[in-house]
């Protein structure tokens, strides 16, 4: 089985790991959404450390501003996306978050110098009117989520732009690292004085979100590692079809035609975009080979 193939596997697997563990956050609609994170970012810290540990690598990293701020991020990012997850429809709350590219690219240009052209606006604004259509046609998602939706793709753009100006500097576990190690003091600070006791299968609910969590983003680095960028963000958009089945399935969600469109149009923005993007840059190199 050739990297390419193997990658689309795993980003097909993680995809849809993810997926599933948006089923077990909706499933506890009574524990705060701090609270469920608090119980990830366990999970993440214990691998997280045996595997700096074990590599001997410096678990604080060099550049440790910029590495908090993406912790930080992270951690605002992964509660208004658990938030979204308890109070709309599954495949909703995943939708209202795909703009997180469109912000990535347009935060890149002061991060990371990144160019834009300006047909890649006109892909930008496809995008955003597909998530205009699914507000507009379900009123299930009011004005606020979309608000909400829109932020969190804004903080998981800046997130991942601190990434990116890490790469260079910091190793992938350290990155990884530090969002448990802010996540944790923060969330449970808060959760000394709003503890709320999980009852009976919560608890079986909590500990599926941060296996589930570990698995995913396992899978998710061995894809982003073995094949091509470009293919395996493509497939990530998947998730979609996995969410709205799964949304079927465990709480009976449906949608009316104009929100499938919508969703469409958020999905099509998007794609077009990487395609297009990958294929400047493949020219780009080979100019600068010739």
């Amino acid at each position: 089985m050739s990297d390419s193939l193997r990658g689309v596997l795993f980003m097909l697997l993680a995809t849809f790991v993810f997926a599933l563990m948006t089923v077990f956050v909706k499933l506890l609609p009574n524990i705060p959404v701090l609270e469920i994170i608090f119980f990830r970012a366990i999970f993440s810290i214990v691998v997280c450390l045996y595997s700096l540990l074990k590599a001997r690598i410096p678990v604080f990293g060099n550049n440790k501003t910029i590495l908090v701020i993406r912790g930080l991020a992270g951690v605002t990012a992964l509660s208004m996306n658990y938030y979204l997850i308890q109070v709309v429809p599954l495949a909703a709350a995943s939708t209202l978050t795909y703009l997180s590219p469109i912000f990535t690219t347009i935060l890149g240009i002061f991060f990371v110098k990144e160019k834009v052209s300006p047909l890649q606006f006109l892909f930008f604004a496809l995008s955003f009117s597909g998530i205009l259509v699914i507000q507009g046609f379900d009123n299930r998602i009011s004005l606020f989520h979309l608000m909400v939706g829109i932020s969190t793709s804004m903080v998981m753009g800046l997130a991942y732009n601190c990434v990116r100006k890490l790469s260079s500097t910091e190793h992938p576990l350290v990155i990884m690292f530090y969002f448990p190690l802010l996540c944790l003091p923060v969330t449970g600070l808060w959760m000394i004085f709003n503890w709320s006791m999980p009852l009976g299968r919560e608890w079986f609910y909590l500990i599926m979100v941060g296996l589930t969590s570990q698995v995913a983003q396992y899978y998710l680095t061995r894809a982003y590692q073995i094949a091509e960028i470009a293919t395996v963000s493509i497939i990530s958009y998947t998730s979609i079809i996995y969410t709205i089945t799964l949304g079927l399935i465990f709480f009976g969600e449906s949608f009316n035609s104009m929100t499938y469109l919508g969703m469409a149009l958020v999905c099509a923005g998007v794609i077009i975009n990487v395609i297009y993007k990958t294929k400047i840059t493949r020219q780009e190199k080979m100019e600068a080979v010739l």
